[in-house]
């Protein structure tokens, strides 16, 4: 690969990819993303910046907005979101429940998948409607 930075991975490159390593780069996405959205909706002050993001990006918050899509995605989509749910992890926190951390998760292993498979515009397209209802977090 030769652009770090727009990845466009192929299918068998993907399917190498665990459900966990998936989701490590959907965290990322959706950070980036939340942080944009904070910044183009007038929350752009130091701490008060960063407890916005927080509150975004939390399990909770990424469980609840998943919800929200899980109508919209495509079999193959539904399928990845699935696989990122079925995930190992060992490690929950302690303001999230398994379920909700599950899903917090899947998203994030979607979001990963699209992101690598160079998808972007279906990345955008599910956070604004993620983001729909969404308030400025004060």
């Amino acid at each position: 690969m030769e652009n770090y930075f727009e990845p466009c991975f192929a299918p068998d490159q993907l399917r190498a990819i665990s459900s966990v390593g998936l989701a490590h780069i959907g965290d990322a996405v959706f950070e980036i993303l939340a942080r944009t959205w904070l910044c183009a909706h007038g929350k752009a002050t130091g701490k008060g910046l960063h407890q916005a993001a927080i509150r975004l990006v939390c399990a909770e918050s990424q469980a609840r907005r998943a919800e929200r899509i899980l109508p919209l995605l495509t079999e193959e989509e539904a399928a990845v979101f699935r696989r990122g749910r079925n995930a190992q992890v060992h490690t929950v926190p302690n303001h999230a429940s398994r379920a909700q951390y599950g899903e917090a998760t899947a998203l994030e292993a979607l979001l990963g998948w699209l992101y690598l498979s160079g998808r972007r515009d279906r990345v955008n397209q599910l956070f604004q409607e993620m983001m729909e209802e969404a308030e400025v977090c004060r």
